[in-house]
């Protein structure tokens, strides 16, 4: 009887100790336990049955097997099948994905090694990609330098897919997107050189539930050529140990970076031990910042930089930072937020800086509201508001600082816009329980005891002890 393109083609394998292995390709179907993607048995037949030839695939062994992976991705790819790879080590140099290629693994033990020459797998201009269960592995080989390196590298392709990857050892990034839209799911992303995950260009891509541990630079990267609408989600990923191998003063070293993508939003992410911040937007408008978990990090824990118009930061916990919330650069338009209902705690001052020492809660410089936050442990103030003639239209109000050195400063410099500070409660703060300042710098009363009120800015209504 014929074959038709539903069924089942089998490939003869050989392993190194003669033990008779299978690749399959099936036909798409939903995903089962069983990880065939069928939910149903299916019928198997040979390769002069289905009227092919392939070369064989032998797990396990330090032959080469790239020839033979590419012309089963290349036939099951015509085919609209899916191709499901055995269990084993399959060393290879780089495979090249065609529009609608579905490759699976057998429950996360098959792993594609790769041998250099470029990017493991790689895409232009294909659709509807799924990649399912596989281990990739870098193992340490160069690719390529610059952003174009990724150990995955998929540009203008629509409708991706990728789901439990564990992708480890790149030279490069773990998994490059360039103009390209889909989902990456649950995937194992580590040792890495320079981020987890990047995507450039963006034209629709989720990124949730990943473990990513142990990159070079960045975990994250959300970037665009040119500043513009993206809106990418990212939610319920798992960032640790994030190193900045590539220096700078805060562009490496960050568990989630976005630059210049417009409309992005972050949620219920856990964020740990980066040597920058958790999450940094960098002339990222519109940006959402809602309910990550951030703890110990070296620099600000979450950034609203440059030149921004509209972020909201809501209901995060920072624990252990130099400063736990930033929203500045007033100078280059970076202006109108909305911070609220955080939990910030355990800051520090980084002593070894000559001038960026930290210590600060939340800072703001233009047209935000701080409203509902609670702040303890601060050496340097609780909330700043303001630098030099850089504040407009900020407003402080129901929150909460604890056992900091000073509650709350402000800039005094006379070409500086309105304030305003009220029913807040300030407890233990050692050096006053709101301050003018200038340039970080305190003077004057304790403000929270004067009752001012001038054109600039109105005091009232604080509780402080």
């Amino acid at each position: 009887m014929g074959v038709d393109r539903r069924s089942l083609i089998a490939v003869s394998l050989g392993a190194g100790l003669g033990v008779g292995l299978a690749a399959t390709a099936v036909a798409a179907g939903p995903r089962s336990g069983t990880g065939t993607g069928t939910g149903k048995s299916i019928g198997t037949t040979t390769t002069s049955g289905a009227g092919t030839s392939a070369p064989d695939l032998v797990a396990n062994s330090n032959r080469d097997q790239t020839t033979a992976l590419q012309s089963l991705i290349d036939r099951t790819g015509e085919r609209g099948e899916t191709l499901v790879l055995p269990q084993g080590t399959y060393r290879t140099g780089p495979l090249v994905l065609r529009p609608g290629s579905r490759i699976r693994g057998a429950g996360g033990g098959t792993a594609l090694q790769l041998t250099g020459g470029g990017a493991l797998i790689s895409a232009i201009d294909a659709d509807n990609i799924m990649l399912e269960d596989l281990s990739l592995d870098g193992a340490h080989v160069m690719m390529g330098t610059g952003a174009s390196a990724g150990l995955v590298t998929l540009k203008s392709c629509r409708n991706i897919r990728l789901d439990h990857l564990d992708v480890q050892n790149s030279t490069g990034h773990g998994i490059l997107l360039e103009g390209s839209a889909g989902r990456i799911e649950a995937c194992r992303i580590a040792h890495v050189l320079q981020s987890a995950i990047h995507s450039i260009d963006a034209a629709g891509v989720a990124i949730a539930s990943n473990d990513i541990a142990d990159c070079g630079n960045n975990g994250i990267q959300v970037w665009r050529s040119a500043v513009g609408e993206d809106g990418s989600q990212i939610y319920g990923n798992r960032i640790a140990r994030i190193l900045a191998l590539g220096g700078g003063s805060g562009e490496n070293g960050n568990g989630i970076n976005v630059y210049r993508a417009g409309s992005v939003a972050i949620a219920n992410n856990r964020i740990t031990d980066c040597a920058y911040s958790a999450i940094r937007g960098n002339a990222a408008s519109d940006i959402q910042i809602l309910a990550n978990s951030c703890q110990r990090l070296g620099e600000v824990a979450i950034y609203a930089e440059f030149g921004f118009e509209g972020a909201l930061i809501a209901s995060n916990i920072v624990d252990g930072a130099a400063t736990g919330i930033s929203v500045t650069n007033f100078d280059v338009g970076g202006r109108l937020a909305v911070i609220q209902g955080n939990l910030i705690r355990n800051l520090f001052r980084r002593e070894h800086e000559v001038v960026d020492k930290r210590g600060e809660g939340i800072a703001v410089e233009a047209d935000a509201s701080i409203t509902g936050n609670t702040i303890e442990g601060a050496p340097t103030c609780g909330i700043m508001i303001g630098w030099g003639r850089h504040m407009r239209d900020c407003v402080a109000t129901g929150n909460l600082v604890r056992n900091a050195r000073i509650g709350i400063m402000l800039t005094s410099d006379p070409d500086s816009g309105a304030c305003l500070i009220s029913n807040n409660m300030i407890s233990g703060a050692t050096d006053g329980a709101i301050r003018a300042m200038v340039l970080g710098r305190p003077h004057g009363p304790d403000l929270a005891f004067a009752g001012t009120r001038t054109a600039r800015v109105a005091i009232s209504g604080n509780v402080a002890g």
